[in-house]
This record gives C-alpha cells, structure tokens and sequence, in this order.
C-alpha cells in the first residue's frame, strides 16, 4: 500500500542503534572514524533483524497470490520432423491474472483489475474466479525495494565485519609508530582470524572443482564465500545459543532467589579484587619500565620522538614526573642512549603499556559497578525487614539521586518510598519466576525446533505451526511481531554467551560511556558475523527456506534470494546446516548441570557453584571487601560535608584568604633555584630549602626566657652570700653582654640571632 512502514521501521532503527552508541560508547573521546564505522555496523544488523519480518509478511502475501492462481493455460504447439512424426502438444505456463472480490456491505461485489502472478496459469486467457482474497499487508512495498536494500545491507556488513573492522582493530592495538607498520602488525595479528576463514573458504573451493560437472565462474565463487561465512557464523552461534538458551532463564530465576543474586555479587567482587590487583600491578611495572627505558634516552636521541609517543599514553601523573627529565641542554651527553634500546623495543613497550591500560580501566569500570549493584542489593535486604513498607537509601544512594535530572525528580514524585518498597521488596521477584517461566517456554520452542526444523510433513516445528496458522487468516501484524520477538531472542541468547564466557573477558560492554573503542569495535564484528546465519536459521525454522524443506513449490523472502543457496555445496547445504543444530541439546544438557564450570573448577578457574567450600570463603570475602569499600565511601563522603560546611561557614569571613598562600607548586618555584653543571645534587638540595625567618621579637623573648630561667634557679636554692651573690650577678650579665654583643655586631640589630649559625644544616 505505502513505504510508510519500511521508513518508519528504518528510522527507528537508526535512533535506537544511535542511542546504544551514545549510552555505551563516549563520542566525544573515540575516534570519529571507529564511532562511524560501529555505527554502521550495529546500525545494519539492527535492520536485519527488524526489516526481515516485514519481508515474510511479503513473501507470505505472495505466497497466497501464487497457490490461488489455479487457472491455465495450455497453448498446442505441433513440430513436424523430417520423417513427418508429430510429436504430442506441449503446454506452455504464462503468467495468469488474478481476479480480486470484495464484497461491499450492502452485498454487491466490487471486482479489480487482474493481478499476473509469475509461475501461475491460465486457459487460453480465460480468467477463474479463485474466491478466496489475498489481502494486502500495511507494510507492502515494490518488489524491488527489498532486493536492492538487501543487497546494500548484507554485502556492507560483510565487508565491515571480514575487513574493516579487524584491521581497525588491530591497527589501533598497534604498538608501531608508522602507518605502515601499523598495517603491517594488523595484518599479521589478523592472520589466525582471517586463517580459519580462508580454511573454509579453501575446502569448498577444492571440492567444487574436484567435482566435474560444476565450472567455477563469478556467481559460484561469490555463493562460496557467503557460505565460508554463514559456516564460520553458524558454527559460533550454535555453541553460543547451547549456552545462552539455558542461562538466561536460570539467570532471571535466580534473581528471584531472596540472597543468591547478593552471594553471587559477593563471588564475583572478590573474584575481581583479585583481577583488578593483578592489572594495577602490571600497570606499575610498565610504567616503571618506562622510566627506566626513559632515563636512558636522552634528549637529543633518534628514540627519543618514539619515547615521546609511549609517554603520552601514560597517567598524567608518570607524565609529570618525567616532563623535564634530561632535557637540559647543561651537558652534552656522550651515547644519545643506550644500545639495549632500539625501536623495535619501544613498539613492544608501546602496545604492553596499551593492553595494560585498557585491562586496568577495565577491572575499574567493572568494580565501580559490582560495588553499586552489591550496595543496592544489600540496602534491599536491610528494607525487607521494614515495617513501615518505605524504602531508605543509604547516603551514597540518595547524593546520586539528588544529582539527578529533573526529570528524574519528576519521576521520584510518582515512583514513591513506598512503591519503590512494594516493588523490590515484594513484587520483583514474583515478576522475574514469570519473566523466566516464558524465557524457560520460548527455549525449549528454539531446541525442539531446531532439532526437527527440517522435517516437513509432518510440520514438527512450532513456529512454523504458529507462523502457518497466522498465515491462512492473513494476520500479517502477528506475523512480523512474532518473527521479531523470536530473532531477538535469539540474538540475545547468542551475545549473552558472547560477554558471559571467560575468554572474552577482554572485551567488556558498559553503561555510561565507559564502554573503550576496542569493545565497541569487537561488539560490531560479532553483531555483522552473527546476524545472517541467525536470520537464515529463523527461515529454515518458519520452513521458508525451500532449500532446507525441499518444498520447491513455495515463494521465498527477498533475503534469501540476495543471500543464495548453498547448493554449489552439498555437504554443507545438505548436511550441515541442517544437523549441526541439533547439537544444541547436548550444549544444553552441559550448560543445565553446568559441566563447563564444574570442570573450569577442578582446573583452578574459580567459578560460582555454590555448593563447595571456595565458593563459600570467596562470598566471606566478598562480603568483607563490600563493607570496607562502603566505609571508605561514607569517609570519604563526611570529610567532603566537613570541607563544604566550613567553605560556607568561614570561607568569606577569614583572615587568611586561600589566594595569600601559595599553591605547592608556585613555593616549589619561588623557593627553587636553577641547577649548573657544576652544582652537585647535595648543594641542590640545600638550595632549595625554604628559608627561615628569626623576627627581633623572637629573639628577645628566647634571651628574657633565658634569664628568667637562671634567676629562678639561683633563687630556689638557697640564699648564697652577699659577695658571692653580686660576683655571680656580675657573670651572668657579663656572659649576657657577650652574647648581645655578638648578636649586634653579626646582625646589626639588638637581641637578634647572628647570620649563618644554621649555614650547615
């Protein structure tokens, strides 16, 4: 009827993959080029994901146009041959027009124009009423709007995801200083990746020119490597999904378990202190490295723009101790640097301290958020036992809300303490045990179907069954509401597995733009591989797919026809994309008694089972870590009200202005004289001590102290002769005289100590 749809579907799309690029990446950081190319990639698979429903709504419309079209037409066509046989008449099959009836309400019938549907017929262009209507979906579009989105769609993605985005990849994890040997690392970095490609690409390529009747031209080589991909693709996604589809569920039922989502959260922070001890003390010791290989290469050194480049990848801090080291010009140094050092060295230390940055952001990110999630769950905990139904946040908890937006606050006022109460106390956990049930429904739907996809009569597949059925009562809404619900379970299935696996704990997704461009990158590569075998799995299961239900007589999407069959190769067509998902059971069974972890257990790999003893000790110390990063937290948060209060309280009214003292750096350079080559680092030192100022008043209150100590001495004794009294009081202002003497002639002014009595110290 109208594109109107197709567009609105495409615009959505665009804000929502714009919106997860804002949420999870930091715009304003990342590279324009890696934001451009990840939003691509996201971008396009999104539409494949959402647009594919719309496309079997289509197929189905014209599926209905094709099995009503039973005219036909059969023109008699006579060959006369040299020794004057007559061969019988030949039917010949022309497009046969479709009579549409619409039945008004007042009981008269409308009839429109004829539709020609392809592969129907006609009998000598007479036109049967067929009686049953094909109503048109909302959503219909041209015939050739689709293939030409398709096409765009799935060859751009490809080539992101098998060229682009590994090269950009590994071209930033580079640790070379040119363009050239930056390529020349990614290429090599990318050689394993890129080898199982080319092994799957290179054994269909063998077997079908081992077979004689196939000849390879462009259009057969370009069906192999669709088929290398979707292989590869496949291959992946079902030992995601035998994860996935059993985890997800018993996640959501496990959140619904009073303290067992805590106890997790206690395992997995001490599990992480370990990790995040682990990448601190990496980052240290190359960063240590790096002054010590930075000491070496002086100022005037080849090295030493490539010493530079390390450097700016470093904390501030590392910076700032090594900003004006030997980069005096006082001496001329003799070896520019040392011969240990050489370029290829720096490469190597230029991608460590890299890597070993990213691991530390990384296991921050990753603990900053556990100890938010440990905080709230544990402020749940304290609220059960609430008898007045009101939530009470904790102090960390509500300066985070005071910083809220105002729509924030707008919400606040309609999600009250006491719903809030209700719902986290009382109704949350009965809402995951049903959320779970039909997450519990929907997978055991995915591993039956999968299991019995391929058997056409009878139809065992249930979403085939429920798809058919929606079908002949043309509800062409449910049809595509179905179809999206299913695939985007299934795709969150496959990437929950993807982020949840100990292999690729290098990459992590995280909210508020703290997500780096590696992750973002390697999120776009994984959403491009695995999103057209996952589309073609969800056709074959839906049997519209005639290639895997050898039912030659049905209409097939527009995505199929772009994607092509994998004919060319039996083996695969014929076998292993048909039985290769059956071994998701197995994955299943292994994921349900969780083998996998049991077994990563008894290896040493810590893992959350709960039913043994390590398990137990690492909640303890979970738990321990929590309450002593929450004491750290509310210090932290009293020292900043006590600064804040007095600011308010005398920060106007002070004598002292914090502008009359000086700031540690400006005493640095007030107090700091300039170093000569012939100064040595202890005449350096004392040079730059802060002076000390002996006000005149001072002094005389140290010379009055002192004789008020004598005279008090004298007196508490007893009482010494008249002569002797006056002979000591004659020494003792003698002696006084001396030392103001000498303090008046060194300093010029009375009672003030001489100059240059501290000149050793």
């Amino acid at each position: 009827m109208s594109a109107g749809p197709l567009v609105v579907e495409i615009i959505c799309t665009c804000m929502l993959a714009a919106f997860l690029l804002h949420r999870y990446g930091d715009l304003r950081k990342q590279h324009v080029l890696v934001t451009l190319a990840t939003f691509i990639a996201w971008y396009f698979s999104l539409m494949i994901i959402f647009i594919l429903p719309l496309d079997v709504s289509l197929t189905f419309y014209r599926q209905c146009l094709f099995d009503n079209a039973v005219s036909t037409t059969t023109t008699t066509t006579t060959t006369v041959t040299p020794n004057n046989h007559t061969h019988p008449p030949t039917p010949t099959l022309q497009p046969a027009p479709l009579v549409r009836r619409e039945v008004n309400g007042n009981g008269s019938v409308n009839v429109s124009s004829p539709v020609y549907v392809e592969g129907a017929s006609s009998l000598g262009g007479k036109v049967e009423d067929v009686g049953l209507v094909c109503e048109q979906p909302l959503s219909y579009v041209s015939d050739s709007v689709l293939p030409a989105l398709w096409r765009v769609i799935y060859w751009t993605s490809q080539v992101l995801t098998w060229l682009i985005l590994p090269m950009m990849q590994s071209y930033s994890n580079a640790g070379d200083f040119t363009v050239l040997g930056k390529v020349k690392s990614a290429l090599i970095e990318n050689a394993i990746f890129y080898g199982t490609y080319l092994l799957i690409f290179g054994i269909c390529l063998i077997y079908v020119a081992a077979r004689p009747d196939l000849d390879i031209d462009g259009e057969k080589l370009k069906i192999i490597g669709v088929t290398a991909s979707n292989t590869w693709g496949l291959f992946v996604l079902v030992l995601m999904l035998g994860y996935g589809l059993v985890e997800v569920p018993r996640s959501m039922w496990n959140n619904a378990k009073r303290g067992h989502k805590l106890s997790a959260t206690y395992f997995k922070v001490a599990k992480l202190s370990t990790e995040k001890t682990e990448a601190e003390e990496a980052l240290e010791d190359v960063l240590e490295e790096i002054r010590r290989c930075a000491d070496k290469i002086r100022y005037n050194s080849p090295l030493r723009p490539h010493m530079d480049t390390v450097l700016s990848k470093c904390p501030e801090s590392t910076r700032r101790s090594l900003r004006t080291t030997n980069l005096d010009d006082y001496e001329d140094y003799g070896p520019s640097s040392s011969p240990d050092l050489s370029v290829a060295t720096l490469v190597k230390l230029h991608k460590k301290v890299m890597r070993s940055l990213q691991l530390q952001r990384r296991t921050q990110i990753q603990w900053n958020n556990l100890m938010s999630q440990a905080f709230h769950l544990e402020e749940v905990e304290e609220n059960m036992r609430d008898p007045h139904c009101c939530f009470k946040s904790s102090s960390s908890s509500s300066s985070s809300s005071s910083s809220q937006s105002s729509v924030g606050a707008l919400l606040r006022v309609i999600y009250t303490p006491t719903i809030e109460w209700y719902w986290k106390c009382r109704v949350q956990a009965y809402f995951y045990m049903g959320l779970s049930l039909v997450l519990m429904v929907l997978s055991f739907m995915v591993v039956w179907s999968e299991c019995l996809f391929f058997i056409k009569s009878p139809t065992l597949s249930l979403f085939a069954v429920f798809i058919n059925l929606a079908r002949h009562n043309y509800d062409y809404a449910y049809i595509e509401l179905a179809s999206i619900l299913t695939i985007a379970y299934l795709c969150f299935c496959a990437y929950y597995s993807v982020f949840k696996i100990r292999i690729l704990n290098y990459y992590y997704i995280a909210p508020h733009h703290q997500t780096n461009e590696h992750s973002l990158i390697f999120t776009g590569m994984m959403l491009c591989r695995l999103t057209p075998p996952m589309c073609l799995n969800f056709l074959g299961l839906i049997h519209l797919d005639s290639h895997v239900t050898r039912a030659f007589d049905i209409q097939e999407t527009s995505y199929t026809k772009i994607m092509g069959h994998m004919d060319v190769i039996s083996i695969i067509s014929d076998g292993f994309n048909i039985y290769f998902p059956i071994l998701i059971v197995l994955l299943c069974i292994c994921t349900y008694f969780s083998l996998g972890s049991r077994l990563l257990s008894l290896l040493g790999f810590q893992q959350f089972i709960g039913d043994d003893d390590m398990t137990s000790e690492l909640v303890d110390e979970g738990r321990e870590l929590v309450k002593r990063e929450r004491r750290k937290q509310e210090r932290k948060a009293e020292g900043d009200s006590r600064r804040k209060m007095w600011t308010e309280r005398f920060g106007n009214g002070s004598t002292t202005s914090s502008k009359d003292v000086p700031a540690p750096g400006e005493r640095a350079e007030k107090y700091s004289v300039a170093r000569s080559p012939d100064e040595s680092d202890r005449t350096e030192l004392l040079r730059q001590v802060e002076p000390i100022d002996y006000t005149e008043d001072r002094g005389a209150d140290l010379l009055t102290d002192y004789t008020r100590s004598l005279g008090s001495l004298g007196s508490s004794s007893h009482r010494p002769s008249s002569s002797s009294s006056a002979s000591a009081q004659q020494g003792y202002q003698a002696q006084g005289s001396r030392f103001g003497s000498s303090r008046s002639s060194s300093s010029g002014l009375p009672g003030k100590p001489p100059r240059g009595i501290f000149d050793d110290v």
